[in-house]
């Protein structure tokens, strides 16, 4: 199962500033590997780069009967290239079946993680999901972080662990070839053919829309990535600059430095109430910034939101509602 020299040499070119342990001889990476086209291509690529210093694993969902028989392909495959390998078995609960799978999966796989000391857990995400997630998250009217779609580097959700995917500039068509040519056979989840799916019925139709060019919508996903990136700092200075935090009250100077408008007002107000140990999602604090805007005071979420004048300055303060007596 040999890999091509220049695409080990495309594929070093695309890890090493997501993993900067490649040139490190006692870092091992962690890999995602389903048994699928782009996850045996993951594996490939990622022995023949580092070999001796990836291990693999395979998360039994046990929502399928052909789940533990594929998890043993994988198994095999990894024995063949001397890759050792394990078997996470999950369960995943009851409600929206593929948000529940996807946390059951990272949570295991962040703690295999941990236990086996890897320096960072690697998924084989490639440019075509990059499109499909885009078109999927336009549709829903997403925002810039949204529209973001799959990160290249990122944290295992619920883990301190790095998680990269080394595969966003690389079409699902090669990384086939590049199994086929290593003579594997992929495992076939009839999910991914299912049109009750959004994910499926986006991958249709963008097949089907030659007018559609998947690597200029990926390359807009990662420029979006980037803006989304600026934003965040601007908010982070915004919040440093002009929130202050009191006996039991945040207060924003909320047109101290004019900076960005309501978008950067809503990921500050967001920011406050992580601060009181609450959340509030990106629309709700929109509908704040409007209300406050309006000189109107508002709650949500348990904090209660008053427009003041303080000194000749409009500021913003934030304290916890007052539970109400029942007596």
């Amino acid at each position: 199962m040999m890999v091509e020299p220049e695409l080990v040499e495309r594929f070093r070119g695309d890890l090493a500033p997501l993993w900067p342990f490649v040139g490190e001889e006692g870092a091992r990476l962690g890999l995602a590997v389903s048994g699928g086209g782009d996850s045996l291509a993951l594996l490939l690529l990622a022995h023949a780069l580092l070999p001796g210093r990836i291990e693999a694993a395979t998360v039994d969902h046990a929502l399928r009967r052909e789940s533990a028989e594929e998890a043993a392909m994988v198994a095999a495959v990894c024995e063949r290239l001397g890759v050792p390998h394990a078997v996470l078995r999950v369960e995943v609960a009851k409600g929206n079946l593929q948000d529940r799978a996807r946390f059951a999966r990272y949570y295991a796989l962040g703690r295999w993680c941990d236990e086996r000391d890897l320096k960072g857990l690697a998924t084989a995400h490639q440019l075509d999901d990059q499109a499909e997630t885009f078109v999927m998250r336009l549709n829903r009217g997403s925002g810039v972080a949204g529209l973001a779609a799959i990160r290249a580097l990122g944290m295992v959700p619920g883990a301190g662990v790095r998680l990269v995917r080394p595969l966003l500039g690389w079409r699902r068509a090669e990384l086939a070839n590049l199994v086929r040519t290593s003579q594997l056979v992929p495992v076939h989840d009839p999910s991914n053919e299912n049109p009750s799916f959004d994910r499926v019925r986006i991958r249709q139709a963008l097949a089907s829309a030659d007018w559609l060019d998947p690597v200029g919508i990926a390359r807009s996903a990662q420029l979006l990535a980037q803006a989304d990136l600026a934003i965040e700092w601007m908010i982070d200075r915004e919040y440093a600059e002009c929130v202050s935090i009191g006996e039991g009250e945040a207060t924003y100077h909320a047109l101290r430095t004019g900076l960005g408008g309501p978008l950067i007002h809503a990921g500050v107000i967001q920011s406050i109430y992580r601060g009181f140990g609450s959340s509030i999602g990106r629309s709700d604090a929109a509908a704040m910034v409007h209300d406050l805007s309006q000189g109107r005071k508002t709650n949500v979420a348990g904090l209660q939101a008053t427009p003041r004048d303080v000194d000749g300055e409009r500021i913003w303060a934030f304290t916890p509602e007052q539970s109400r007596s029942t007596s």
